[in-house]
């Protein structure tokens, strides 16, 4: 048995033995061996009978990929000899820290921090060493945050597919489930995205973490990380706790009450001062309400009611008083401060509208005394009136200069882009490293202010409804860069921007360099991609969808590309244009799982009012009026965003590729039945009439013809051209349905149809003849 007390810490990765300080940041930290993608960081504590299956396990799951293994000990048992004695027998990097016990500082939490301090790769993952957490699932962690392009991914026992009461006995279930809702209640704003907070399984973008502002305290250490570190993005996936392997679990009452203790300690450092500042101001308010409502009622005899809206203005004062002068004493924005207390009065009022059926339901209903019921009332709503007032009233005042804050996004290394505005539609590609040349810029202005814009033998746009800032307006210049300026309206409708404004310009801009973004899911098979082509809103995505849920569960030869767009070259190499899907209530019936939360599910009941097929077509008929159509539009899509969701989101682990090449494609109609095999001319015709379907809104018909006119060059002839070539040769089979039953259809159709063909990836560049103009092209 080893004594910890003449243990020196060892970085088993390099052989190095290195004597520990009172800190364990003060350990060095040598240059790996080889370049790592992932830290997986395991505290250990008397855990000897679990190092070699978990060693083991990891590298078979992640094989060739180079990971490290960074384990914290504090045992007393032979845990670090046998750390040692798997370095010889592992191709991973395996490094090991002996916490004298002076140093567990913050017990298994502190050992995790001291791990993801000395962590050398991009990305750090946490797990437990007893195999509770399964090491198979961590590839697909890593995998999903790379794709999803997000900063923390959690192993979630309460998300689909997932189950939290394997191995525990119903006590620790109990005890599990308390103390995740104790958190949820403690940090709703915080966990309003989380479903499993107390999750011990979990993988970082170690740049994202600000490691030197956690103070952990025993277990809970993700809980530590998602709030102090409120703005990381996050994604979730599903898995089953499973059995502890060997040795005992460390849960214990005394662990308990630590977390409880933490929790109360985390509350009170996050908590911002200013909350506390109303909260005094609101129960002084209180007290100011409940005299007046008492004298007017007891006193004045006046219906208690009545007597509320009276003292409701009394307080209303008040607390206006208190706030503007002590709450947010730095605040000056451009309301003023008639402003502000109008704002503040009407709030107040608001919230009151609120209270009357609260304090009758309470006093009326319940026999609750009337001034109980209004104290009652008045907590409820005492965290919506700080938001209000923190956000609205009191916001501040917004910077003159230019916005810090840019996106930059790279289209397969096609075309890049740096924009002042989030496109949710281009996520997917969107990038770190700052763009010093894109080939379009997207800018918020005023529209036509600028003269030097006028500039000789660059085509420019402009377009406006004549509302100004209030109003949709662009002025794009159409050059070596794309340089578009949008309305601040925009600013606020992202979609909208993109869907009308950016994507028809990217369209010919793919056309230019050699490309077609066609409008079409792909799906491939065994490595074959197919098109699904269809008119809008014929039930494309939900085909899509029941296919992708289909394969999961049936095969792994089925994956997806792309649900809307398709980004199509000459010779038949399809790329993923993976823009988030827009559903229906139809749609995630289609995918039989509860893929939403409840809030996402009632929001999607009037989402889908909005965006469905009869709102789409209703907009369409409004193009034929005089009407602003373009503003309604954006002013409509940022009072309620159309539902997207991302493919993933909605089929769990569904497989993706970036890119294949065709050997077919589907045309997917209503009406009719039974499968028909067309002419090429027939699919080439049916595509660019789907492809032309899409970019039907304003104000596309009146700007479109700059963008496909260059320089006397017909680009819509070019992209016909593109799109032949890419079908040449390959069979285009409509579908026609009244059930439709695509899917079912697609896929019998694949198994049964026998070999496809599939063209062979170019060796070096070529020109093509597309459309009588000769234009080369280069495979990315």
């Amino acid at each position: 048995m080893i004594q910890p007390a003449r243990l020196t810490t060892v970085d088993v990765g390099t052989g190095v033995s290195v004597f520990p300080t009172a800190e364990s940041t003060s350990l060095p930290t040598m240059e790996p061996r080889r370049n790592t993608i992932l830290s997986m960081v395991v505290p250990t504590r008397n855990e000897a009978g679990n190092i070699k299956p978990l060693i083991n396990r990891l590298e078979q799951a992640f094989g060739a990929t180079p990971i490290e293994i960074i384990f914290v000990d504090d045992s007393t048992d032979d845990t670090p000899i046998v750390i040692e004695s798997m370095r010889a027998q592992s191709h991973c990097e395996i490094r090991l820290v002996v916490r004298r016990p002076e140093e567990r500082v913050g017990g298994l939490g502190g050992a995790v921090v001291t791990g993801m301090r000395l962590a050398r790769s991009p990305w750090v993952g946490v797990m437990d060493a007893d195999l509770q957490h399964p090491p198979e699932m961590a590839p697909q962690m890593l995998e999903l945050a790379q794709r999803e392009k997000v900063d923390m991914v959690i192993a979630s026992r309460y998300r689909e597919e997932g189950n939290a009461s394997t191995g525990l006995n119903g006590i620790r279930v109990l005890a599990s489930q308390g103390s995740t809702l104790a958190a949820r209640l403690t940090f709703p704003r915080s966990l309003r995205n989380v479903t499993d907070p107390m999750s011990g399984f979990f993988m970082a973008r170690r740049a994202a973490l600000d490691i030197d502002t956690f103070q952990p305290r025993g277990f809970k250490i993700l809980l530590e990380i998602l709030v102090r570190s409120s703005k990381l993005r996050i994604a979730e996936v599903g898995f089953v706790f499973g059995k502890r392997n060997a040795g005992e679990s460390k849960a214990s009452l005394q662990e308990g009450i630590r977390y409880l203790t933490h929790l109360w300690h985390l509350r009170q450092s996050t908590m911002p001062m200013q909350f506390i500042k109303f909260l005094l101001v609101g129960f002084s308010g209180l007290l100011v309400n409940t005299l007046v409502l008492a004298a007017a009622t007891d006193l004045l005899h006046i219906y208690y009611l009545l007597s509320a809206v009276i003292a409701t203005q009394s307080s209303t004062l008040w607390n206006f008083l208190l706030t503007e002068h002590w709450v947010f004493k730095d605040r000056d924005n451009n309301q003023g401060r008639l402003g502000r207390m109008a704002m503040f009065f009407v709030m107040n009022n608001l919230a009151l509208s609120l209270r009357g059926p609260m304090m009758y339901g309470f006093t009326t209903q319940l026999g609750i005394h009337y001034l109980v019921s209004n104290l009652l009332s008045l907590i409820v709503l005492m965290g919506i009136r700080y938001a209000f007032a923190d956000n609205l009233i009191w916001k501040r005042k917004a910077r003159v200069q230019k916005r810090e804050t840019m996106f930059y996004y790279s289209i397969h290394q096609i075309i890049t882009i740096s924009s002042e505005v989030w496109l949710p539609e281009l996520e997917r590609f969107m990038v770190d490293e700052p763009i010093t040349a894109p080939k379009m810029t997207v800018r918020i202005g005023k529209i036509g202010s600028d003269p030097k814009r006028d500039i000789a033998n660059v085509r420019r746009i402009k377009y406006s409804d004549g509302f100004g800032p209030l109003g949709f307006g662009i002025d794009i210049l159409l050059g070596d860069t794309i340089d578009i300026i949008a309305s601040p309206l925009l600013r606020r409708s992202p979609h909208v921007l993109y869907t009308n404004v950016v994507e028809p310009i990217l369209r010919w801009t793919f056309v230019s360099m050699g490309y077609a973004l066609v409008h079409g899911a792909c799906l491939a098979f065994d490595g074959k991609a197919f098109l699904v082509t269809a008119r809008t809103d014929t039930g494309k995505t939900t085909t899509v969808l029941r296919i992708l849920s289909r394969q999961r569960r049936d095969s792994d030869k089925g994956s997806f590309i792309s649900d809307d767009l398709t980004l199509v070259s000459p010779d038949g190499r399809v790329m993923t244009y993976p823009k988030p899907l827009t559903i229906s209530h139809h749609t995630v019936r289609a995918v039989n799982t509860a893929v939403l939360d409840w809030k996402e599910q009632l929001a999607l009941l009037f989402q889908s009012r909005i965006h469905s097929r009869d709102g789409r077509r209703f907009a369409f008929l409004l193009t034929h009026t005089k009407l602003p159509v373009a503003t309604i539009n954006a002013l409509v899509q940022w009072i309620v965003p159309p539902p997207k969701y991302h493919v993933q989101r909605l089929v769990p682990r569904a497989k993706a590729t970036t890119d294949a090449y065709l050997a077919g494609m589907f045309i997917i109609e209503r009406g009719g039945e039974g499968d028909v095999r067309i002419s090429e001319q027939e699919a080439l015709d049916t595509l660019m009439q789907n492809c032309d379907d899409a970019y039907g809104f304003p104000p596309y018909h009146s700007i479109k013809h700059v963008l496909f006119d260059v320089d006397g060059v017909d680009l819509q002839e070019v992209e016909r051209g593109i799109v032949m070539d890419a079908l040449s040769g390959l069979p285009t089979t409509v579908i026609r349905s009244t059930k439709m039953d695509w899917s079912d259809r697609i896929t019998a159709i694949l198994t049964n149809s026998g070999p496809v063909v599939v063209r062979e990836e170019p060796e070096q560049l070529k020109a093509l003849e597309l459309g009588g103009i000769e234009v080369t092209f280069s495979p990315t």
